[in-house]
């Protein structure tokens, strides 16, 4: 009886699971794998993999991002207690503030910070690298943050701990899960970051990704591309393997309570941490008020040539259909990648209560497409999906289905923790009360995770409506979007495609602003996940 009732559970889980790894199947594996028989084939490998040089870019690549991933970490917190356990006016106004960064194509912040710091080099590089993820680290930790129980802490308070000694003795380990989830994000945002780099370091200083770019597109080297790809996804495998291995051994049973209340005004030292937070999210307006006022530099000639093509027929369609597209693609793939990322999330939850072996293996699975360079992913698609029935190619559908493989990791790493974290218990109990366990995970996963779940949506949105590497690859030009438009803008002379693109890049500030805004305003009460 134990069995057969257990059987169908299996199936379920079965037919769940093979959506999620099928699409990384076809859009990542597959992709993937042939571009580098196509560099394998021509020999060289081991000769790049032997140069000092590579080893040079791997140290740079891997320090730069260490150092980034620490200050968005640092920066990250205060600004996710400021959200998650404070109540103060203004509150909806910082979330859309600190999403904003996460959206802007990587080529503009570089620009922006290089307006900033002329001169460039590995401080402005790891500054605008946190200068992205801040938005990571305060949304995946102020999730799960949200929903501590404040008694352990009280409790703690009153047996004489410090504010200080009772935040690194009972709230940070009671966050860890939530902090390796970001810190593992950030990384490997940081460790692939393109634009950025390409910018701020010129011929300088260069990462594996910006030579995998340099090598495939400029040089035509696809056997030393095909190399450092290796050497990049196996640097992202192990990096992921001790990130799992860490969530693993920290991860606590968090007892979720929906409706407590954990939000109050700042207390003591707490106003200390709010002030800090109020200086991160003024820091993080820097680069965008700099963007705004190149914007604004030659009146308003920028936002009246959007209309057109620019300078010379710069573009093919003009700036606002340009801007269109971005919001139809984004709106797309972020619906694929809810959709995935909720059920590859509800079958590592349920893989963990059985067959824990296996788990970290598929949620490691799961996050490669966030190390994989998005040159390697885009050349691949347009040699391998041809094969496809109806040719995807040529396909617009095939923008939103690449920005969804990148936005589907980042769902997952903000829908695990806090499914992991619902107490146990209130499945069993109905369970025991006769639900079956599709309607144990309607009635009481769902309900608990809704917050975050549409904490993850809000962040695909905006991940998508800005991202860059593979959407240039496999954008035709009547399908360009936003990001796309600004690049091409900015690598043409003329001071009007200048003045275009810095007006373009406020327009994708004021979309997403907007549609921050909405979700914010109909989400949930300000103060909650």
């Amino acid at each position: 009886m134990s069995a057969g009732a257990k059987r169908p559970t299996e199936h379920g889980l079965t037919l769940v699971a093979l959506v999620p790894l099928g699409f990384l199947a076809v859009f990542f594996v597959w992709p993937v794998v042939a571009i580098l028989r196509l560099g394998l084939r021509e020999g060289g490998v081991l000769d790049t993999l032997a140069t000092a040089e590579v080893w040079r870019l791997v140290g740079f690549t891997v320090a730069q991002a260490a150092a980034a991933t620490a200050i968005a970490i640092v920066a990250g917190l205060p600004v996710a207690f400021l959200l998650a356990r404070t109540k103060l006016p203004g509150l909806g106004l910082v979330r859309v503030i600190i999403l904003v960064p996460f959206v802007l194509p990587s080529v503009v912040v570089g620009l922006a910070f290089r307006g900033l710091m002329p001169d460039g080099g590995v401080f402005a590089i790891v500054l605008a690298n946190a200068f992205f993820n801040v938005a990571v680290v305060a949304r995946t930790v102020g999730g799960l943050w949200a929903h501590l129980d404040r008694r352990a802490e009280d409790a703690a308070r009153a047996l004489g701990a410090s504010r200080a000694r009772t935040f690194t003795s009972v709230t940070l380990p009671a966050l860890a899960p939530a902090i390796g989830s970001a810190a593992s994000v950030v990384f490997l945002f940081c460790a692939t970051s393109f634009g950025v780099v390409l910018i701020l370091g010129g011929a300088r200083l260069r990462t594996l990704e910006t030579e995998i770019y340099l090598r495939t597109v400029e040089l035509l080297d696809l056997s030393g591309a095909a190399a450092l790809s290796l050497l990049q996804l196996g640097a992202v495998v192990a990096a992921l393997s001790v990130g799992a291995v860490a969530r693993r051994r920290r991860e606590t049973a968090l007892r979720l309570r929906g409706k407590a209340e954990s939000a109050r005004m700042p207390a003591g030292g707490e106003w200390w941490v709010v002030a800090l937070a109020f200086a991160v999210v003024a820091a993080l307006l820097v680069p965008v008020v700099t963007l705004v006022a190149r914007s604004l530099e030659g009146g308003l000639d920028g936002y009246r040539a959007l209309t057109g093509v620019g300078y010379a027929g710069s573009l093919d369609i003009s700036g606002f259909d340009a801007a269109r597209n971005s919001l139809a693609a984004a709106t797309d793939a972020t619906l694929i990648a809810v959709t995935l990322g909720t059920m590859a999330s509800v079958v590592l939850v349920s893989l963990a209560r059985n067959r824990v072996r296996y788990v970290e293996v598929i949620d490691t699975m799961f996050m490669l497409p966030l190390g994989v360079s998005a040159v390697t992913v885009g050349f691949g698609y347009l040699i391998t999906l041809d094969l496809l029935p109806g040719d995807l190619r040529t396909s617009s559908a095939l923008v939103p289905l690449a920005q969804a493989l990148v936005v589907t990791p980042l769902v997952i790493r903000i829908m695990l923790p806090v499914l992991r974290s619902i107490d146990e218990r209130l499945r069993q109990a109905a369970a025991t009360l006769g639900a079956g366990p599709w309607r144990v995970w309607r009635e009481v996963d769902v309900p608990m995770a809704g917050r975050s779940l549409g904490t993850a949506a809000a962040f695909g949105f905006v991940v998508a409506l800005g991202e860059f590497g593979a959407t240039s690859f496999l954008a035709r030009p009547d399908t360009a979007t936003l990001p796309v438009a600004i690049a091409r803008l900015i690598s043409r002379p003329g001071e009007l495609n200048n003045q275009m693109a810095y007006a373009a890049c406020t327009l994708l500030v004021v979309v997403t602003v907007a549609v921050v805004a909405v979700v914010e305003r109909v989400r949930v009460p300000v103060g909650e996940f």
